[in-house]
């Protein structure tokens, strides 16, 4: 399905950028198709086609994401997307 995630954080857009292309590896597991946009210093937009939701939510709540998150700031919010 495709999906947005806007995510804004503390940290810069290239230190945000470095870590979603860290976990390139994990994210191809469960999506495909994505792209990552940047919207300002403080805030991202990633487009995607998820092919596993619950594989996605378990990479992103686990320890390591949830302490990365906590030390930038980040938040992420998900939405699915569909064509008109």
């Amino acid at each position: 399905m495709n999906t947005c995630i806007k995510s804004s954080f503390k940290c810069s857009f290239e230190v945000f950028k470095a870590k979603v292309m860290e976990n390139e590896p994990n994210w191809s597991q469960f999506a495909d198709n994505y792209q990552i946009a940047k919207v300002d210093d403080h805030n991202a937009i990633m487009l995607m086609n998820v092919l596993d939701f619950e594989a996605m939510e378990a990479f992103m709540t686990t320890d390591e994401m949830k302490a990365w998150d906590t030390e930038n700031g980040c938040e992420d919010t998900v939405y699915a997307l569909s064509p008109i």
